[in-house]
């Protein structure tokens, strides 16, 4: 057993021996979380989310956090890709990612906004294209990235002939563009295919930042499975449910604020429940 494996279950059984009544809340490790400072777990290159100089969305939320929860903002930086949640959130080098649908090894806050995949074309040539069973698609090029649900969804529509596949991540030092979605956008821009089918908190912003018009389209008409829409929220470790709470409370507080960050990046809003755009809260 290791050093730190050694002194938490040490420090364990010190808490179960003095608890007394409260036994069954001391079921847990204590938290390992810097209470005087909000620890981000981050990417430094990967716009709109984040970026070293903080000109994300997932920036500028982390700081309302901060500020609501009135301590410094300090990020760890590592770059997205496999391993990410165990080299950052799991080592306890920080304490919090800002964007996350879960998984095995992270427990995640309430939702703070729900989203969906998106068609992106250049503006105009598919107006009226809504779902990727429209038949105007069947001699377009269309861009996907590998293992995301619009890959699925257009073999089980025999799209996959003219399916332009880009792998998930792209770490090169000779790579063109920060991220896969960017260079997919670009080649929507430069005419090199017709469609990009892309998450829309990434793809809307970078439509925007393309030069070229764009239209972005939600995927709200797709089958169930794959799924197109989901809910983020922040990842914080399994066990820390303090923690979590105190997040979900700013979280709650603030709102109204993380909603016109969100707005103000193209992300795509959509309703708690239905898939149907999410009404302004300004409104």
């Amino acid at each position: 057993m290791s050093t730190r494996a050694s002194l938490h279950a040490a420090l364990g059984a010190l808490l179960l021996a003095t608890a007394g009544a409260r036994t069954a809340l001391a079921q847990h490790l204590p938290d390992m979380v810097t209470t005087d400072t909000l620890r981000v777990c981050s990417d430094p290159g990967n716009m709109p989310f984040s970026e070293r100089k903080a000109d994300g969305f997932e920036n500028k939320i982390a700081q309302i956090i901060a500020d609501e929860l009135k301590v410094k903002l300090r990020y760890y930086w590592l770059t997205q890709g496999p391993g990410f949640v165990r080299n950052t959130l799991g080592t306890g080098l920080c304490d919090v990612i800002i964007g996350t649908s879960g998984g095995d090894i992270v427990q995640p806050t309430n939702p703070y906004y729900r989203s969906s995949y998106a068609l992106i074309s250049r503006h105009g040539e598919l107006s009226g294209v809504t779902s990727l069973d429209d038949p105007r698609l069947k001699d377009k090029q269309i861009g996907i990235i590998a293992g995301t649900p619009p890959a699925d969804r257009i073999g089980t529509l025999g799209l996959t002939a003219q399916a332009h596949s880009y792998a998930a991540y792209s770490f090169g030092a000779d790579r063109k563009f920060q991220t896969v979605a960017a260079e997919v956008i670009a080649d929507v821009a430069s005419k090199k295919i017709d469609v990009a089918l892309l998450w829309g908190p990434s793809g809307g912003w970078l439509a925007k930042q393309s030069g070229v018009e764009m239209d972005v389209v939600p995927l709200l008409k797709e089958p169930d499975r794959p799924p197109m829409a989901f809910r983020v929220s922040m990842g914080v470790r399994l066990n820390e449910n303090d923690w979590k709470r105190t997040l979900n409370t700013a979280l709650r507080k603030r709102k109204t604020d993380i909603e016109a960050v969100l707005r103000e990046y193209q992300v795509p809003l959509l309703d708690e429940e239905e898939n149907k755009p999410l009404q302004s809260s300004a409104e």
